[in-house]
């Protein structure tokens, strides 16, 4: 078992499952509140058709990479873990602007399904708000399980099982928000988990680069920037686990070294900076303070 594959599988899984388990927990609880628990059934039909879409689509990248042949695979490689690392730095940026109007925006869709009269609009309500987040946890899975699956021959299943882990503690935790027996601080929660996460892109973006520099797409500052494989390697114990998570490498070229630095200097400076206060509809409460249930 690669621990270090297997904790990047389960902080993505954790992270990527609160999400989708908040949006959830929010419309379930909005609906018991309004005295319409009959239509659970058509939230949990939604929810469920987009896992097994996400699913599909992470289990069809990963079958695809592995009909490839050098150099194509290290170009499929290479450009799904840059568009992986892109699409997560975007969507952290986009929960952090959005979040204090996510409830109020489901709620406000939960009602106009209702009135309108159409009941199956729940299920796609469901459905859409819950794919987004399973695109973006098999797209970000996918492209670490491979990463792993180079570094160690169980690193594609230590990531899986870690991302099982996570997730099954994502539902647990919906469940707590949707009974709201307890108060839990999603901000601080978001907060540490999004750290974590650029850290994890930013491996995957180095790695993207490094396979990019193999297949000889750059050709500058290709130098190796230092080698310290005879102190800790990357292919075993601590190294090994470092590499899973943070994308070390005891003998980096320059660029993706470079690359690496600048992303996590650039993007955790942006992503640390405080919110600017938003004006919340009448009734909304911020989700990313503290969730309750209904």
């Amino acid at each position: 078992m690669d621990f270090g594959a297997l904790t990047t599988g389960l902080l993505t899984g954790l992270r990527e499952g609160v999400e989708a388990a908040l949006i959830v927990a929010i419309v379930l609880a909005y609906l018991a509140k309004t005295g319409n628990r009959r239509h659970f059934s058509k939230i949990w039909m939604g929810a469920g058709l987009a896992i097994a879409a996400s699913i599909a689509i992470g289990l069809l990248i990963f079958v695809t990479v592995g009909t490839f042949q050098e150099p194509y695979e290290q170009l499929f490689e290479g450009v799904a873990m840059l568009f992986a690392a892109i699409v997560v730095t975007w969507m952290l940026f986009w929960m952090r602007r959005q979040a204090r109007s996510v409830k109020g925006d489901l709620q406000a869709r939960v009602d106009r399904v209702l009135t309108e009269g159409s009941l199956w609009g729940l299920a796609a309500l469901a459905f859409t708000a819950v794919i987004r987040e399973g695109i973006e946890t098999s797209l970000f899975l996918t492209t670490q399980a491979q990463a792993a699956a180079q570094n160690s021959q169980a690193g594609a299943g230590s990531v899986l099982v870690g991302a099982v882990i996570g997730l099954a503690i994502a539902v647990g935790l919906g469940v707590v928000f949707y009974q709201g027996t307890r108060r839990i601080n999603i901000a601080s929660f978001f907060r540490w988990t999004g750290i974590a996460l650029i850290f994890i892109a930013a491996g995957l973006l180095s790695h993207a680069v490094h396979e990019f520099v193999e297949i000889g797409w750059i050709g500058i500052a290709t130098q190796t920037a230092y080698d310290i494989s005879a102190v800790m390697p990357d292919n075993q114990g601590i190294g090994q686990f470092l590499r899973a998570i943070f994308g070390y490498s005891d003998s980096p070229e320059i660029i993706t070294l470079a690359v690496h630095i600048v992303y996590v200097v650039v993007v955790l400076v942006l992503y640390l900076r405080p919110v600017a206060p938003t004006t919340s509809t009448a009734g909304e409460r911020p989700t990313t303070q503290t969730v309750t249930g209904a």
